[in-house]
């Protein structure tokens, strides 16, 4: 079992603390300018590979033989395991000697100190040290897929609040029409640089990790 750290931002974080987020994806980079990533399947079973794809024709021989270079593939290996434990980075300041986390308060919540108001200097969560982790995950599956492959009940699953993305209207037998997986797709999109949506965006169908977890205690030893 390794212990990692994983970063959300804070709409996630708080999707998290009420129980609703147990999934969360995250894009599969390749390591080489001159791959692909395919599926690769052998004895051992199917994975996600990235293979050479400059690989030159095969030669051919004037005694009929043929001389073919071999494809290079490189096995990708998941972010975590099943039984790994991730302690989440979130967006955190350190005020009077206390750790304190932008998940708990609202957009316009006002601070004070001594009777007076005070402008809070959040860090972000890439700067968050081991000390001030306060929330635990145990992986319990990964697998990889597209980012299209996504299903409604795993967009609910990535902390899509289904009761907010609901409306009335006569699109479906129920009578209410569920925008979750709209709203997943905004979110995805907002979280990728602009120059890299046509990389990794919605529309790009980007191979993703799937990473399922649930809350756990902080570990034995724990820093």
């Amino acid at each position: 079992m390794a212990i990692k750290p994983i970063l959300f931002n804070t709409e996630m974080v708080k999707a998290i603390l009420e129980g609703r987020k147990t999934q969360t994806r995250r894009i599969v980079k390749k390591k080489y300018s001159n791959t692909d990533l395919v599926l690769f399947t052998n004895k051992y079973g199917t994975q996600l590979v990235e293979r050479q794809n400059d690989v030159p024709p095969p030669i051919r021989h004037l005694d009929g033989s043929t001389t073919r270079q071999l494809t290079a593939i490189c096995e990708l290996k998941p972010p975590c395991n099943k039984g790994d434990i991730l302690w989440v980075r979130e967006t955190w300041c350190k005020d009077v000697g206390r750790y304190m986390y932008r998940a708990n308060y609202a957009d316009d919540e006002q601070f004070y100190r001594d009777g007076k108001e005070v402008q809070m200097r959040w860090s972000p969560s890439i700067h968050m040290p081991k000390e001030a982790a306060r929330i635990f995950l145990q992986v319990k599956d990964v697998w990889v897929e597209r980012l299209g492959e996504i299903t409604l009940d795993d967009v609910h699953a990535e902390g899509i609040d289904a009761s907010f993305t609901r409306a009335v209207g006569a699109g479906s037998p129920s009578g209410v029409i569920d925008f979750s997986a709209e709203r997943f797709e905004t979110l995805w999109d907002s979280t990728i640089k602009p120059a890299d949506l046509d990389k990794y965006g919605w529309d790009a169908n980007p191979w993703v990790w799937v990473i399922e977890f649930e809350r756990c205690e902080k570990p034995e030893g724990w820093h």
